[in-house]
């Protein structure tokens, strides 16, 4: 073994490394201090085991990303312990380090979960490439669920930004930059299609957890058992004893956001056992004897009175007084007219460039007649008719401009005013200070024709 230790440069082997957590087994002093030399200056957190007990009873302390295991120690080897772990909740990735490369022995590792294997003597350069690799493929793991469960969840239209310069989404705007800053929970309430996601994704990407994942969870579309394995995750056992286990959205969303939709509908077991996780930050995996902490900002949402769920008993007093942090409510569609431009400008681009498809004319008859539509669907029913007249080549009768100029009377210097202004705002996304700036006239001057409009 060489036990030189040259100076080593982290990125090297990628910035994953610098947050994780190892623990180290090894019954060798000298062994455990090189690791220690070489590990600690490079991971976020490093300790030792000098036997199988101890690294135990530091398991159940703590979590850790990372177990570099000797496989020849006294009292028990290194891979029996491993076995015994994983029947009682194992959550790390376990790297073997052992002098004895026969084959069985490698045969053994692979069977009991083995992430890597190192051979006796290695470099300093072996080993964090070993730990390295562990971390990367982890993220990998982890990215990959999270990417499978957005494309089965069906909710790829919601991933736009809050739009619209309406009193009511300006004072929503400016609540979310108060509390972007910080880790208290919020709850979006308002009617279905108001846009209560995108207004949390939103929130996400304001806050110091924007590269981090944003996983949305919809609590009404699975029953108790499935919607409590596919959050906490869970430990099973094969029929030889082998203890297996499946990382829970929670787990995969650590860092990030965790955004549960219709919480109202969220059965009562998983309430209570949402509660302890929402104030202890630990999880513990279905079947497991083990806790993970977690580090994670909860947002929730809902179109329903939970104040009533409580009083019909359907909803925990307690999860609803832990939840109700900060309360904002999405507006109807119906409640800010004056954002239906920039609303659907931005929905016929988006959706004309995802379908390959041309993009219709928002002209002023269109937009009278959006803006007089009650909307009742909100956001939602908005997009889906902008999506479907792409799709169609037209709006339907109730909306198209074929009427508009059928009279032969010219149009009113008033029509022409309001559509040039309509147009300009239109090429700027709805900016309404953009629009004065090139139409030369004031802020206040566009936002009093808009609210004329809008009347």
């Amino acid at each position: 073994m060489n036990r030189d230790t040259p100076i080593i440069s982290v990125d090297e082997f990628g910035a994953g490394l610098a947050l994780s957590s190892v623990l180290i087994v090894d019954d060798e002093a000298g062994m455990r201090n090189f690791l220690m030399k070489i590990l600690g200056p490079c991971c976020l957190r490093v300790e030792c085991a000098s036997n199988a007990e101890d690294a135990t009873k530091l398991l159940d302390e703590n979590h850790f990303d990372i177990v570099v295991l000797d496989n020849i120690m006294p009292n028990q080897n290194g891979l029996d312990w491993l076995k015994e772990q994983r029947k009682i909740g194992f959550f790390a990735d376990a790297i073997l380090i052992t002098a004895f490369a026969d084959l069985e022995t490698a045969i053994e590792a692979l069977r009991t979960g083995v992430t890597d294997f190192v051979l006796k003597p290695f470099r300093s350069n072996q080993i964090l490439n070993a730990v390295a690799r562990c971390v990367d493929r982890q993220e990998l793991r982890r990215e990959n669920y999270l990417l499978k469960y957005e494309l089965t969840a069906e909710n790829l239209c919601v991933r736009g930004r809050l739009l619209g310069r309406s009193e009511e989404i300006s004072k929503i705007r400016e609540t979310m930059h108060k509390i972007a800053p910080l880790q208290t929970a919020v709850l979006f309430t308002g009617e279905s299609g108001t846009g209560k996601e995108v207004a949390a994704r939103s929130l996400h990407r304001l806050s110091s957890r924007a590269d981090k994942p944003f996983v949305p969870v919809n609590c009404a579309v699975t029953s108790s058992d499935m919607l409590a394995n596919e959050l906490f995750g869970q430990l099973t056992r094969t029929a030889d004893g082998r203890g297996t286990h499946e990382d829970g959205l929670l787990f995969h969303a650590r860092g990030g956001t965790l955004f549960l939709d219709e919480i109202a509908e969220m059965p009562m077991p998983v309430q209570g056992a949402l509660l302890r996780v929402i104030d202890e930050m630990r999880i513990r995996p279905i079947g497991s004897m083990r806790e993970v902490p977690l580090n994670l900002r909860f947002m929730f949402a809902t179109n329903a009175d939970l104040e009533q769920a409580v009083s019909e008993g359907s909803f925990r007093a307690d999860l609803y007084h832990r939840i109700n942090v900060v309360n904002i409510h999405m507006p109807l569609l119906i409640k800010r007219k004056s954002d239906i431009l920039a609303l659907a400008t931005m929905f016929m681009q988006k959706i004309s460039e995802s379908l390959g498809m041309p993009q219709l004319p928002l002209t002023e008859g269109v937009l009278l007649k959006l803006s007089n539509y009650d909307w009742p669907g909100n956001v939602r029913e908005l997009r889906n008719l902008i999506e479907r007249s792409v799709i169609l080549g037209e709006f339907p009768p109730e909306f198209n401009d074929a009427s508009h100029g059928e009279t032969g009377l010219p149009d009113s210097l008033e029509a022409v005013e309001r559509r040039h202004i309509l147009t300009v705002l239109a090429e700027c996304d709805g900016n309404r200070a953009e629009a004065a700036r090139r139409l030369g006239v004031s802020r206040k001057t566009v936002d009093r024709k808009c609210a004329m409009w809008d009347g």
